[in-house]
């Protein structure tokens, strides 16, 4: 920590004499995580995205105002915190509820690339670094966090994600400690209700994938390629949800599911003569399919959707499906040969 606070201490003195390289040489130290930041604030990559350009630089044009009395980083914390709810304000949106629940609720989600989660330095030379928990990341918990109102969430993920203390948190988004506490326990019971049920005492789920996880991404994908509904089905829960944001479709249940698949995949659907292929990818945390489709008559395959998957007891529990928008922020093609 000595030698983070020497470094920054340095930039930051660079900073307030006009060094605009030595700034954003500082300031990009961060970026990963007011990235994440933004994006438990907003639930969309995109705008998490262009919130946290906007953060820097708010924070080059006014970096005159950071006087010492906190770390650079939770200035930086304050500027994005601050941008992400007056982005907010400015952009009155509720979840959606449906039958199903789920990421149907919420049109605006989009998933966020694992390759994107951890900075690029290294660890080593990082100490302060956190690893971003998979409870606080999952699509589930991205879904949740959107039901409250946007001050009760900067408090819930400054406090019980982040770790700050209710005097930090009072002092970054200028209320009591009172304030702070009162947001927090109108806020929890909130995220629960919102969140899956799992059973008590379950262990913190392992931040890498496992090789349970890789294997049935692995039949999801050959599943697919074949159009092999019953052995589609063989991966589900009984429970288990099908949602397809900004669309507003959610489809709950095994039977429900399978026959969805049937619908698109089968015999007789527009999708059924093409032939499929997946590549896989990892997003918040969740083993995902981003898949191709070849049409008869075209020679390359085309971005068609990317399934995210949460899993439970070694099936699959919920599929979310993005549209192929998402893939550019994942560094997936549009084409495949």
């Amino acid at each position: 920590m000595g030698r983070v606070a020497v470094v920054e201490g340095e930039g930051v003195a660079a900073a307030h004499a006009g060094d605009e390289a030595a700034f954003a040489g500082l300031a990009e130290r961060y970026r990963w995580e007011l990235r994440v930041h933004c994006y438990r604030m907003l639930g969309s990559f995109d705008e998490a995205e262009d919130l946290v350009q906007e953060t820097l630089l708010r924070a080059w044009r006014y970096r005159g105002s950071f006087q010492g009395s906190s770390t650079f980083r939770a200035w930086l914390y304050r500027i994005a915190t601050n941008v992400c709810l007056d982005f907010l304000d400015r952009r009155s949106r509720q979840p959606a509820p449906g039958e199903a629940g789920g990421p149907a609720e919420v049109g605006w989600l989009q998933p966020f690339p694992d390759r994107l989660l951890e900075p690029v330095a290294d660890r080593d030379a990082e100490p302060e670094t956190v690893v971003v928990a998979r409870e606080t990341i999952e699509l589930a918990f991205l879904v949740a966090i959107q039901h409250l109102p946007p001050r009760q969430r900067a408090v819930l993920i400054l406090r019980d994600v982040l770790g700050w203390s209710a005097a930090e948190t009072g002092e970054l988004l200028e209320m009591s400690v009172a304030a702070v506490k009162s947001a927090l326990q109108r806020a929890r019971p909130v995220l629960r209700a919102h969140l899956p049920q799992r059973p008590a005492g379950q262990a913190p789920a392992p931040v890498a994938p496992t090789g349970q996880e890789r294997e049935l991404l692995r039949r999801f994908m050959a599943a697919h390629e074949r159009a092999d509904i019953a052995a589609f089905a063989e991966l589900l829960s009984e429970d288990v949800r099908l949602s397809m944001p900004p669309l507003p479709y959610s489809f709950a249940g095994r039977a429900e599911v399978a026959a969805f698949a049937e619908h698109t995949l089968g015999p007789g659907s527009p999708l059924h003569e093409g032939q499929w292929r997946g590549v896989p990818v990892w997003a918040n945390r969740q083993p995902a399919m981003a898949g191709y489709l070849r049409q008869p008559g075209e020679r390359s395959y085309r971005a068609q959707v990317l399934n995210v998957l949460r899993v439970e007891d070694g099936r699959i529990a919920e599929i979310t499906a993005f549209q192929p928008e998402v893939f550019d922020a994942f560094g997936l093609p549009a084409t495949l040969p």
